[in-house]
């Protein structure tokens, strides 16, 4: 019996590294592709957050490694794709997903530290090109490549420059490698999502959980409501499966609709 349209969302026995994937949205997605038929290796500094979801990985059924690091330390990230193969087999999917800020303060870009502007691309720009250089290395043909980027890189971030400049060149990286890596079958997608509440998000938002009903109303998100990390994670599990097997090089819009 020829697949069904079903079929071709399952991801028969991928291996997927996921950065920051310990909580928030990086761990909704290692869940996801767990569900969709991926081993995952979960990275992310706090290793008690990524072995509470490499536990969750397994208990669906698939193999997994909780692996504590720093993902804007090179020699990490190079070691950790060759860990994937080694102990797993074979690596078909890198999710670059770790980023954010350790600064919650809001600032003007002509007010932002040195220090800061240069941790922030750090975090957010030239970890993801480390990670999808290490990935490619390692990678056999046909693999996939996924960069989390976000709203902010369209949209511009008053009080948050650094982190929506990063998340712009994430955009054209994702393209630039998306042409250079199709003659081995790479495809190379980004998922940008808006206002997810993160820790990161109710720091710099000063916002509690009660608070979030009337954010989503003042940012003026048309489907009226924030998203959660599975609206993200089910954008990315198609990126990675065969249902999006003609779409590389772009970066997907998962917001609600905000303006």
């Amino acid at each position: 019996m020829a697949d069904t349209v079903l079929d071709r969302f399952k991801i028969t026995d991928g291996v997927a590294v996921v950065t920051g994937g310990g909580r928030g949205i990086g761990e909704g997605i290692a869940i996801a592709l767990a569900e969709a038929g991926c081993d995952v290796v979960v990275t992310a500094r706090r290793e008690a957050e990524i072995e509470a979801v490499a536990a969750e990985v397994r208990a669906r059924g698939r193999r997994s490694l909780a692996v504590p690091g720093d993902i804007t330390d090179r020699d990490f990230i190079e070691a950790l794709a060759d860990r994937a193969v080694a102990e797993l087999g074979k690596l078909t999917h890198w999710i670059s997903n770790a980023g954010g800020a350790d600064d919650r303060t809001p600032r003007h870009l002509v007010d932002m530290p040195d220090s800061q502007w240069d941790y922030q691309l750090g975090l957010n720009l030239s970890a993801v090109f480390t990670g999808a250089r290490a990935a490619a290395r390692v990678m056999g043909d046909g693999g996939v490549i996924i960069n989390i980027s976000s709203r902010a890189a369209i949209k511009g971030s008053p009080n948050n420059g650094p982190y929506a400049a990063a998340k712009a060149g994430v955009d054209s990286l994702t393209k630039t490698l998306a042409l250079e890596l199709s003659k081995r079958r790479i495809r190379v997608n980004g998922v940008a999502p808006g206002p997810v509440p993160t820790e990161v998000f109710m720091e710099f938002f000063k916002a509690k959980e009660e608070d979030l009903p009337q954010l989503a109303k003042d940012l003026g998100i048309p489907l009226g409501r924030l998203g959660t990390p599975e609206d993200i994670a089910n954008a990315v599990v198609f990126l990675s499966s065969p249902a999006s097997s003609w779409i590389t090089g772009e970066t997907v819009l998962v917001d609600g609709g905000s303006p």
